[in-house]
């Protein structure tokens, strides 16, 4: 049972970890705490994430899914979460 959770926390964690990478390197978005910050947002934006998709499971039924859990809704959130944080940080 340890294990399931484990899985499903390193698998967001991962998640949290590309979309820090895809934003800062490879877009090359200026974020607030730069890599660190890019990469607390995207953690917080893939478990968020993962919350939407256990409120409405048949929206994202047929999305990828990956150790149990739904790598579409976590990526894409946390994704979202990365992109509204640079605006944000932008904007001063």
């Amino acid at each position: 049972m340890n294990w399931f959770y484990l899985n499903v926390l390193l698998t967001y964690l991962t998640v949290g970890f590309a979309s820090a990478i895809f934003i800062h390197f490879i877009l090359k978005r200026r974020v607030i705490g730069n890599f660190w910050g890019a990469l607390i947002v995207g953690s917080i934006g893939s478990f968020l994430g993962g919350v939407i998709y256990q409120a409405f499971p048949d929206f994202f039924e047929r999305l990828a899914d990956f150790n149990d859990v739904n790598i579409f809704a976590a990526l894409s959130f946390s994704l979202f979460l990365i992109w509204l944080f640079s605006k944000l940080s932008s904007s001063k």
